[in-house]
């Protein structure tokens, strides 16, 4: 688990998915480790997630090739936090020609933790994929959508908008779908 600008990710995956190298890089670009390989989850009286890691291991990752590493050593105090909210959700998976991935985003699915659902994307781990980058657009998507409309949803008014001035100009007002939408 990493907070990023203040987004607790929750990220999940099978064993050597690239969980732990993804908090990795985050960490790098100046966000938080809360937990790595354990997380444990609370929900609050006031119905919030908060995820640490249990005492013994807090502030350890395990990085395969490289053994065990303590991030406050590495990257200073300021890389650590004891906990956070869980805000989203990341799946990571292997890359599967078959799987239907989300492309335009206009609803965020979710997963339900301790009987609380959270936004929850699966994000496909591709070979030499940045999924770092991938988690840190995610987690500052996720910031926005709760402050406003989201980047999809404006395109599809952007749609509904051409449709309708579309069909205001046509001759006898019938309605036209845009060019390219049915």
């Amino acid at each position: 688990m990493v907070e990023i600008l203040g987004v607790g990710v929750l990220l999940l995956g099978a064993s050597g998915i690239g969980k732990s190298e993804c908090a990795l890089e985050l960490v790098s670009r100046g966000h938080r480790l809360i937990a790595d390989d354990i997380v444990c989850v609370v929900r609050t009286q006031d119905d919030l997630l908060l995820g640490h890691a249990p005492a013994l291991i807090r502030h350890f990752m395990e990085i395969r090739g490289i053994g065990l590493l303590y991030i406050p050593d590495l990257f200073g105090a300021e890389a650590v936090r004891e906990e956070s909210g869980i805000d989203l959700i990341c799946r990571l998976e292997r890359w599967r020609e078959d799987a239907s991935y989300e492309r335009v985003g206009l609803e965020r699915p979710t997963e339900e933790i301790l009987g609380l659902a959270r936004p929850a994307l699966l994000l496909p781990v591709r070979p030499a994929g940045n999924m770092a980058t991938l988690v840190e657009v995610a987690a500052r998507d996720s910031q926005l959508r709760r402050a406003g409309p989201s980047a999809a949803r404006r395109l599809d008014e952007r749609f509904h908008d051409a449709a309708r001035r579309k069909a205001d100009a046509a001759p006898g007002g019938t309605p036209q779908p845009p060019a390219g939408r049915s």
